[in-house]
């Protein structure tokens, strides 16, 4: 097995972009979901709630990022401590986040149609994961503005069984994993436990339930409602849908394409 495609997101829930080779910070691949956006009272927006997000395309640049939309484009510099703190919440966590400027938070406003606020997620902020999925021996494990955990990996035989079952098949892109696993069998990733990526080893700590996104197409921010139901006649388990699994680092700092795959356990 090998790695066959890395993403990275660094808006949760907005376009990803694909990388030949990552760095691993202590939230995972590095600048992947340490930006998000909420509305006034804090709350943070996905596609879920705005599927036009799925339209929002993310470049990285030096020290900040590109966002582009319907042919308009804008940069803005990472915020730096003398920023603005706003309280910002996703899922049952509430943390202080550095506040994007005015300009920037008026044209994603006006580009996606609704009151918008971008914060950042500061390197030294702490957000653990929940401790109960973790190895007894795994000390704690951090993660940014993703839903719960720093990595979300998938084999591509998984895609490809899906495919066969679905009236038309979909890309990758809906499942929004950060590693894309080559040369395993159909939901292989269910059974494992703990993987060797070239000299990193991860912990797979969690099945990854699935909601709406997947019913999204990321180029067009449309409704596909094959995905979910098809998914449900064969990925459901008490009431709750799963495809991927979750995933925290255990030892190492990068992965590249083509990177050797073992699994440990």
């Amino acid at each position: 097995m090998d790695l066959s495609a890395i993403y990275r997101y660094p808006i949760k829930s907005a376009r990803g972009h694909s990388l030949e080779a990552a760095v691993i910070d202590r939230f995972g691949v590095s600048g992947d979901r340490r930006w998000m956006l909420i509305d006034s009272a804090g709350l943070f927006y996905s596609q879920r709630r705005l599927p036009q997000m799925a339209l929002l395309e993310v470049a990285s640049i030096v020290g900040g990022l590109r966002l582009s939309f319907g042919g308009e484009s804008i940069q803005l510099e990472i915020p730096g401590a003398q920023q603005n703190e706003v309280s910002a919440t996703v899922w049952e966590h509430t943390m202080l986040a550095r506040c994007a400027d005015d300009r920037v938070n008026t044209w994603l406003s006006e580009c996606l149609g609704e009151d918008l606020r971008l914060v950042f997620f500061p390197q030294d902020a702490n957000r653990p994961v929940d401790a109960d999925y973790l190895p007894d021996a795994q000390q704690e494990q951090h993660v940014g503005f993703a839903d719960g955990f720093p990595l979300l990996i998938i084999t591509q035989a998984s895609l490809d069984d899906l495919n066969t079952r679905l009236p038309a098949p979909v890309p990758m892109d809906r499942f929004r994993p950060n590693l894309v696993i080559r040369g395993a069998q159909p939901y292989a990733e269910d059974s494992w436990r703990q993987l060797r990526v070239g000299s990193t080893t991860l912990a797979i700590v969690k099945p990854c339930s699935r909601c709406a996104i997947p019913a999204i197409n990321q180029q067009t921010a449309e409704q596909d409602p094959d995905i979910n139901r098809v998914l449900a006649g064969y990925r459901r388990q008490d009431g709750v849908i799963y495809f991927g699994m979750n995933a925290v680092v255990t030892a190492g700092e990068d992965f590249a394409v083509g990177d050797v795959v073992e699994v440990l356990e």
